[in-house]
């Protein structure tokens, strides 16, 4: 395969909204450019994005895909995302490696939820953004309001580069302000274009969009400021100079425009790629930490230079049938070959690059050399995933990680044949490399394996991935919730005698417990009040290893006991019978009955939870936290929303992820962090013991 340098490459990433056509948008620019020879369709699942069967089967994007051209001898590598938000991690991981992202909106529905999310997600990564109004030929399609969309939720520095001459159903014609041109196609064809005069009902908006975009390029620079008050114009080649800069700095937000489905637009979007993207090297340099480095000491800078020491990051892993682990990767720095020898800086070990692809979709071409600024993929690593990085030994230095959100849905599972735990688990750590935004978690506790994702299709996801390459079925339960036992009053004189005669030695055990609680978070307390030897001090821990034991099982629902204080102070022995294990018995069970008189009660985990949703949805998300028994604690403004602080008990936390979505369009958002127990509402403890004794019931019968 032919090799480019790094002013030859350009790194994009696709992003918006689910259903906006960015793997229709993927697929026109691939055979606009000619890589293709036919147009796919997601609907007919034959587009080279969406490959994997999950995508073809649910038709929409799942997984990252990287997708390679070749256009005016300059290597565009795309990286089409998913814009469903359960898969938002692949954003982050994709925008991380781009150098510019092109974010993709519906012409009719404008900005979504989605588009606003992975806007922020550029502002985290400083990619340079573009916005590309997309499905232009379709009925009520709305350009204008979409810029305005732009503008007001996204960034005051949109820019107007190409509008369309007749949006709607007969769209088939482009008017770039750069070039003053229009640029009508052939819908369905392969793209190309016949530049003519832009019409005359056009001329005025055309005028107006350019002097907007000459008054921003001209502000960027001092000597294009002075040539636009001397001249009162710029040349196309100052202007796209001007753009350029824009672009890289994220003072200047272009919006160009396309129907991808009808190929029409797309070959001017490859010409703004090539002509207006910046390359690699005017991104400029990377900070990398150097490996074994005092504190306080400051970032190494690498350069893109493809003759420096080499340096890679890993960005995403995918687990391939017949191929294994493919590492997706990009080179920060040097040239990297097949057969090279590399360290992952994270853990010391080396790695060897054998075969080294240039990937599009799953197809895959063996490359003999990618240089700084490039993406491709490697197989077969052996101690490295994503986030690590690879380096040459006289570069030691790590590159930052990319922060990937906390999950936000939570459910258990369960084997559905016994003995494939182990299966289970060895699947699920596969899973989690491959996919940083997929957790999982034992619970020793509640004996339940805790999986985490984005949604509830996230781990749907998961799991029928878990079936199909582990060979392992579960089924998906709601999470158990770790609920405590404590008390509220004091019972003085728990006593139980523990007497048992059968031939030979007894067993005799007695004593008297006072149980009396404790603050909320003091734990547990044993006293020893003996006087006079009439529990033997040998039998002493005993009685509280007794207590101890029963409160981990618990007494009133099965939970563990709390915040409490046992006092021995009072029983008998027998000179042969007495024994350590017949006063633990005695302990544990005076513990029971003085526990039971003490006004039991129930903790539930009471979570601090922030929702951040629309103003016109708040009224609604506040009166769904009530009915949850939550209690609203404050509010404050962000823009166009309103974050809500509050306080929700984690049992009423289940599906939340799915009904906020519900509630706000998608546009809610929410984070939850422990915060402290509280006693649970008497109508509930019923429903829990409840449950607690039906899970026992069904235990005992296993």
């Amino acid at each position: 395969m032919k090799e480019y340098t790094p002013d030859h490459i350009r790194n994009v990433a696709l992003i918006g909204h689910g259903g906006a056509g960015k793997t229709s948008l993927a697929e026109a620019v691939l055979f606009s450019a000619g890589m293709t020879t036919r147009l796919g369709k997601v609907e007919e699942g034959n587009t080279i994005s969406d490959y994997h069967p999950d995508e073809v089967e649910r038709q929409i994007s799942i997984n990252t895909s990287l997708l390679v051209c070749e256009y005016k001898a300059t290597k565009i590598n795309i990286l089409d995302t998913p814009g469903y938000s359960d898969f938002t991690g692949e954003v982050k991981s994709a925008l991380r490696v781009a150098d510019t992202a092109f974010v993709v909106v519906k012409a009719v529905e404008g900005i979504e939820v989605g588009t606003e999310i992975v806007g922020k997600y550029t502002n985290e990564f400083r990619n340079g953004v573009v916005f590309v109004v997309n499905k232009l030929d379709h009925e009520n399609a709305d350009f204008e309001k979409v810029v305005q969309q732009c503008h007001d939720y996204v960034s005051h520095e949109v820019e107007v580069i190409q509008f369309p001459l007749n949006q709607g159903l007969g769209f088939d014609t482009v008017i770039d302000v750069i070039k003053m041109k229009a640029l009508k196609y052939q819908p369905g064809t392969n793209g190309k274009y016949v530049e003519t005069e832009i019409p005359a009902e056009a001329k005025e908006k055309a005028e107006h969009y350019r002097r907007q975009l000459l008054d921003a390029v001209a502000e960027l620079d001092e000597n294009l400021m002075n040539k636009y008050f001397e001249a009162g114009t710029l040349s196309e080649e100052e202007l796209k100079q001007g753009l350029h800069k824009g672009i890289h700095e994220r003072s200047i937000f272009p919006i160009l425009c396309c129907s991808a489905t009808s190929n029409i637009g797309v070959t001017d979007i490859l010409d703004f790629i090539v002509e207006d993207c910046p390359a690699p090297p005017e991104i400029g340099d990377t900070h990398a930490r150097p490996v074994n480095i005092a504190d306080g000491e400051q970032d190494v800078v690498v350069r893109p230079d493809p003759k420096a020491e080499p340096s890679l990051f890993i960005f995403k892993t995918v687990s391939e049938a017949h191929v294994g682990e493919l590492s997706f990767f990009r080179v920060y720095s040097g040239t990297v070959t097949p057969g090279m020898d590399l360290v992952n800086e994270a853990n010391g070990k080396p790695e060897r690059l054998a075969q080294i692809y240039s990937m599009s979709g799953k197809d895959r071409k063996d490359v003999s050399k990618l240089m700084a600024g490039d993406i491709g993929a490697v197989v077969k690593l052996k101690d490295t995933h994503t986030n690590d990085t690879l380096s040459s030994k006289s570069l030691a230095v790590v590159y930052g990680p990319i922060a990937f959100p906390e999950p936000v849905y939570h459910l258990g599972i369960q084997p559905k044949t016994k003995g494939d735990e182990d299966k289970i688990s060895n699947g699920l750590h596969s899973l989690h490399q491959e996919d940083p935004t997929f957790l999982f978690r034992v619970d020793p506790e509640l004996h339940q394996t805790i999986i985490s994702g984005q949604g509830e299709l996230h781990l749907q996801v998961i799991v029928k991935r878990l079936k199909q390459k582990f060979n392992v079925d579960v089924d998906l339960v709601e999470p158990k919730v770790p609920y405590r036992e404590t008390i509220k009053a004091i019972a003085k004189d728990a006593e139980y005698k523990h007497k048992k005669q059968s031939g030979g030695h007894g067993q005799y055990g007695h004593v008297h417990l006072r149980i009396e609680p404790l603050k909320r978070g003091e734990g547990f307390e044993f006293l020893d009040e003996i006087v006079g030897g009439v529990v033997p001090g040998k039998f002493v821990p005993a009685v509280e290893k007794g207590v101890v034991e029963t409160m981990k099982e618990g007494v009133l629902a099965g939970y563990p006991v709390v915040d409490v204080r046992v006092a021995l102070h009072y029983g008998s022995y027998h000179d042969v019978d007495s024994s350590e294990m017949a006063f633990k018995i005695a302990g544990s069970q005076a513990f029971k009955k003085g526990f039971m008189e003490a006004k039991p009660i129930l903790l539930e985990p009471i979570f601090n939870v922030e929702v951040k949703v629309p103003e016109d949805a708040m009224g609604e998300v506040m009166g769904d936290i009530s009915g949850r028994r939550g209690k609203i604690l404050g509010m404050d403004s962000a823009g166009h929303y309103q974050i809500i602080k509050a306080q929700v008990p984690q049992s009423e936390l289940h599906k939340y992820a799915t009904v906020l979505r519900s509630k706000t369009g998608g546009r809610g958002v929410f984070s939850a962090s422990m915060s402290h127990y509280e006693e649970v509402p008497r109508e509930q403890v019923e429903k829990i013991i409840a449950a607690s004794d039906k899970n026992k019931n069904k235990e005992q019968e296993a």
